[in-house]
């Protein structure tokens, strides 16, 4: 049973964005299990479920290796700590950074996996991040806005 309710939220968090433990155990009891909130607690301890951040900016539950997001937490702090502008050209946004911190910055930006960003390419104190389209630039600089407030 153990096995089959960890399986289950292991796809659940891979599918929907789940931010609360409230969440999650409504999301079990809609696939027909039968769960407290503690229950749910204890999975999420065992299974070392972390919040990372979403692309909205909001916190999300996610399995990740622990030193991987401690690497990722770290590069966002430095990315939202080095921004000093945003401009944006077509599918094209220049980030302008602190000097020296470019590429600090872009790998922050790169280890984000947003599906929106074909790719980075960073400077000394500018990165060039190429969108994917034209539509979806706005949300883009949206979801950094928040990162870097």
């Amino acid at each position: 049973m153990k096995a089959r309710r960890q399986a289950l939220i292991r796809e659940i968090i891979e599918e929907q964005s789940i931010q609360t433990q409230e969440e999650l155990a409504q999301a079990l009891r809609e696939h027909g299990m039968v769960v407290t909130q503690a229950t749910v607690s204890r999975d999420i301890k065992e299974m070392h479920l972390l919040k990372v951040l979403a692309e909205d900016g909001s916190y999300r539950y996610a399995t990740m290796d622990k030193e991987e997001q401690g690497t990722n937490d770290r590069l966002i702090r430095m990315l939202a700590d080095s921004v000093v502008d945003l401009a944006n050209a077509n599918n094209l946004i220049v980030i302008r950074t602190l000097p020296g911190s470019a590429h600090v910055a872009g790998e922050a930006i790169d280890s984000l996996k947003w599906s929106e960003v074909i790719g980075t390419i960073a400077g000394d104190n500018t990165i060039l991040v190429i969108i994917r389209s034209n539509e979806e630039v706005d949300a883009v600089i949206k979801r950094f806005r928040n990162i870097i407030k």
